[in-house]
């Protein structure tokens, strides 16, 4: 994704003049911001205030249409507005004042940027006069943010507000999704203007989403037509352009299996006999063998993470490969293809659907190829061993599948309970699986949480989270009591970071290098205590230690009404399988525990 900025001065408009509307009377610059964000649809913003967004948050008290919702950190607003914007497809608002306020948002921004969500931060900043001279609680967050935006703006005309918040949410929300930031110094939001709000959006250089021409689209079915095993690999393009129902169409047209990287899971529900489910490192066996085995590999709305290619050159190596993506920076950059195609994913879907239809020729429906699949799904199934006496986390994922069905929303963290979440968790809807993949930030579970619920206060919405990544934010359990929110947590403590763990016991003979995460000359104390730090918070919570308690733990989360975190004692032995080392190939898959000390050779994971 190539990001855009530009500082505003007078008369040094972005977009083209467009049809307006003039409003007589004055308003404050503030008054202003607001006033815009109620036309964009904003009914939520996360926000911290400090002196240099006072005035943004007094205007925010008179609106009847924003819900301001206080994190209790600014990390924790630009996560929870991630996970509103996730959750729904809609851009995530959140704001911050300048200096120690907008640095803390910026690994929430660089989190958007990398996994395409939309997301507009607004930044307060020091006066217009003060800027460059190392004003008090000054920093550049233009040019800090930079690198992990779609674009970004330090306003220093109040005219310019109404035209550039209508610009951000345009380019967040268009083509490929991502964050854009509006940086706005103090004067500016008190400065006083006669305000014209223009109806639409002209931006040089910035075009609609291209469409493929059906010489491409005619392309692919004839492609097909020649295969013997084609896969649909699918990403989180996908899901931002909407396109969930249109590829189960395709998919079900062609008879062609389905596997989805971490952001595509829930494109295609994972319950259909077509699901491979997700691959890449700790992917099923049969998805990342189905894929090296393939003949014709349809990627859509993917950027062949490394995460899921493992080494470039070896991946699906005997496949023509097909590679649709509405953004042009994303093709040939990680994996050369055969035949790319520069196209908005929703347009392309529909139009195959529509010639498929059309044409009404009997196509093939690679029976040896399913055969062939559903033996590696016998054979290679998602498995785990019990240790006795122990609550297994696997096994918890499973059990709150069967419980809730799939309808639930789900968040996690980075580590271990990341990757288990995924592989033990089928999903049957887009926009149910919400997890910081690109950038991998532990201390995305809860607040993600926290926004989703906000967003879609009628679905259950849990938190699956490491011990290690859940007390990164901790402190929004507060905000969950503060505002009500009934977003659920599921601990799978094992006391340890426990994917480093892994790669300790996988690379460096499980040698402990500061991943123990209790007090070290008391190593049976459980540490933190979780149920006391949410006793503090008024969060209910609970412990579950043995495996006959878990279900009915289980059952009480799911009931409650409120905030309610369980805290589940797992082993911190259990390593995530399968595995492809990074850098490796599908021929170096490993797919059960090595013995303890082993040590692996290649590139350590990172």
């Amino acid at each position: 994704m190539k990001s855009i900025s530009t500082k505003l001065k007078k008369k040094t408009p972005l977009s083209a003049p467009s049809a307006s509307k003039k409003i007589a009377s004055s308003m404050k610059g503030s008054d202003l911001v607001v006033a815009c964000l109620e036309r964009e649809g904003v009914d939520t913003i996360f926000a911290y205030p400090g002196g240099a967004s006072m005035q943004l948050h007094q205007s925010l008290t008179h609106s009847k249409k924003i819900r301001t919702i206080l994190p209790r950190h600014e990390q924790g607003g630009v996560f929870m507005a991630g996970g509103y914007a996730r959750a729904t497809g809609k851009v995530g608002v959140c704001m911050a004042t300048s200096g120690p306020g907008a640095t803390n948002l910026i690994t929430g921004i660089a989190d958007a940027y990398m996994d395409s969500v939309p997301l507009v931060a607004i930044t307060g900043q020091v006066p217009s006069h003060a800027i460059g001279k190392g004003a008090f609680q000054e920093t550049d967050v233009f040019g800090m943010t930079l690198p992990a935006v779609k674009h970004s703006y330090l306003v220093l005309d109040a005219n310019d507000i109404p035209r550039v918040i209508k610009e951000a949410f345009y380019i967040a929300n268009t083509g490929r999704p991502g964050p854009v930031v509006i940086d706005i110094p103090k004067d500016v939001q008190g400065t006083m203007v006669h305000p014209i709000f223009p109806d639409k959006v002209e931006l040089r250089g910035f075009s609609e989403p291209p469409k493929a021409d059906d010489l491409a689209l005619h392309e692919i079915l004839g492609l097909i037509e020649k295969s013997e095993r084609p896969v649909l690999y699918v990403g989180g393009g996908v899901i931002s352009s909407n396109s969930s129902k249109e590829l189960y169409k395709f998919a079900k047209a062609t008879n062609i299996p389905v596997t989805t990287t971490l952001m595509g899971i829930g494109a295609f529900p994972e319950n259909d006999p077509q699901s491979l489910k997700w691959l890449g490192m700790h992917g099923t066996v049969f998805a990342n063998y189905a894929v090296d085995r393939s003949d014709l590999l349809l990627a859509f709305g993917v950027r062949f993470d490394d995460r899921v290619t493992g080494k470039v050159s070896e991946f699906a190596k005997r496949a023509t490969i097909v590679h649709l993506d509405v953004d042009n920076s994303e093709i040939h950059k990680n994996k050369v293809v055969q035949f790319p195609i520069l196209s908005d994913v929703n347009y392309a879907l529909k139009r195959l659907n529509k010639i498929i239809t059309t044409e009404k020729r009997r196509r093939k429906t690679f029976p040896e190829w399913h055969t062939q699949i559903s033996e590696w799904k016998q054979k290679y199934p998602l498995n785990y061993q019990q240790v006795p006496g122990r609550i297994m986390p696997q096994r918890v994922i499973r059990e709150l599948y069967e419980m809730t069905k799939g309808e639930a929303i789900i968040t996690t963290g980075v580590g271990q309970h990341q990757m288990w979440a995924g592989q033990y968790y089928d999903f049957v809807h887009p926009r149910s699986f919400l997890t910081s993949a690109g950038l991998g930030s532990m201390g995305f579970g809860y607040p993600a949480a926290l926004g989703a619920k906000v967003a879609c206060p009628d679905r259950e919405v849990i938190d699956i989270d490491g011990d290690g990544s859940f007390v990164m934010n901790i402190q929004e359990l507060a905000a969950a009591t503060a505002e009500n929110i009934a977003a659920k947590v599921i601990i799978l403590n094992n006391q340890y970071l426990g994917m480093v763990v892994q790669w300790e016991d996988l690379f460096f003979k499980s040698n402990r290098g500061h991943t123990f995460l209790g007090i070290a000359n008391e190593p049976d104390r459980i540490f933190p205590d979780f149920v006391k730090v949410c006793e503090g918070f008024g969060v209910a919570a609970e412990r579950v230690i043995d495996p006959k308690d878990l279900k009915p733990a289980l059952k009480r989360l799911l009931a409650s009404k409120t905030a309610y975190l369980l805290d589940v004692m797992v082993p911190y032995t259990e390593h995530v399988f399968p595995m492809i080392p990074a850098g490796g190939t599908v021929n170096e898959i490993i797919m059960e525990p090595m013995n303890k000390g082993t040590e692996l050779k290649g590139e350590v994971p990172g």
